[in-house]
């Protein structure tokens, strides 16, 4: 099977097609031949020596994946901790749902990492109920245009945040109530919440950006609420106000979805195929493409990528829609 090998040289990607034998799936893993793989940050990081897979995993790059079963033709979506650039993928059972049958397959490949991701830290960390206020920052990312849907199908109010002013149109068209510019100079995105919904308002904040959001996102919350860190794309080290999140009763959660095991991602994956996984046919979720590049130019998806120019997901497509 072909597969991807990318390296950065000179600030630039370089992507190789290499060959490799198709993986033979453990008794609890499924073979599938896969039709798209999603582009994410963590294959940056990982071509940057940053976030190895973790223990036994696969070492190719790639977190999801749609395509058809080997045993039995289903179409198919899955969850990886690696090996989803490539042809084929032995992924874990308990990681596999199905396709949703209202997507075109390289379209379904936009689901798995985005929605679960967004499933997880709205849902499962951050406790989301019906009518609460919640900020996603990010919100033009695959994963933040999946959490304003899946916020809005669950009766939430969502404010959005985006640091590039053509992308605001695509946090209102998911759903966002506030498309916010949060580029450090043309808007305080905080303050604008304040005077749309008022002090305190909001209940979960998705953060993916870290030191440079972290005392705006405490200075919104509401008093019991919850900021979910899960990437810290502008600084890891931030200073805390302590006594605004004893006052607050606030909880700081840090979370990451790779490095969970097979069976606490299982447990996740079939919450998610029962609570979230109805709303793509019921029309109140949908996969948002960005791009789709073929493997040859997956050197541009990757550089994409980088320079943040995406709204939405970047897949790479092994097979025809």
């Amino acid at each position: 099977m072909r597969y991807l090998d990318v390296v950065e040289r000179e600030g630039r990607y370089v992507a190789t097609l290499r060959e490799a034998p198709v993986p033979v799936p453990a008794a609890d893993e499924v073979l599938i031949r896969v039709a798209a793989s999603g582009v994410n940050r963590a294959d940056l990081s990982q071509i940057a020596g940053r976030y190895p897979p973790p223990p036994g995993e696969p070492e190719i790059l790639g977190l999801e994946v749609s395509g058809t079963r080997e045993d039995d033709g289903a179409p198919v979506c899955a969850l990886l901790a690696g090996g989803g650039h490539a042809e084929y993928v032995a992924a874990p059972a308990g990681q596999v749902f199905p396709a949703p049958p209202s997507l075109d397959l390289v379209s379904a490949a936009a689901i798995p990492e985005a929605f679960l991701t967004a499933f997880v830290n709205l849902i499962v960390e951050g406790g989301l109920e019906p009518g609460a206020g919640v900020v996603v920052h990010a919100g033009a990312s695959g994963v933040g245009l999946a959490a304003i849907q899946l916020a809005k199908a669950r009766g939430a109010r969502v404010a959005a945040t985006t640091r590039t002013r053509e992308k605001l149109a695509a946090l209102e068209a998911a759903g966002a109530e506030l498309a916010l510019l949060a580029d450090g100079q043309a808007c305080d995105w905080a303050a604008a919440i304040e005077a749309r919904w008022g002090r305190d308002a909001v209940a979960a904040v998705l953060d993916p950006i870290g030191a440079a959001t972290l005392a705006s996102d405490l200075r919104v919350l509401a008093p019991g609420g919850r900021i979910v860190v899960l990437a810290t794309m502008a600084g890891a080290r931030a200073e805390l106000d302590l006594a605004l999140l004893m006052k607050k009763r606030a909880r700081l959660v840090g979370s990451t979805l790779r490095a969970r095991s097979r069976a606490e991602k299982a447990a996740l994956v079939a919450r998610f195929r029962d609570e979230v996984l109805p709303g793509f046919a019921a029309g109140a979720l949908r996969a948002t493409v960005d791009s789709i590049f073929p493997p040859e130019r997956a050197a541009e998806a990757f550089q994409r990528m980088r320079e943040n120019r995406n709204a939405g997901k970047i897949l790479i497509a092994w097979r025809r829609a």
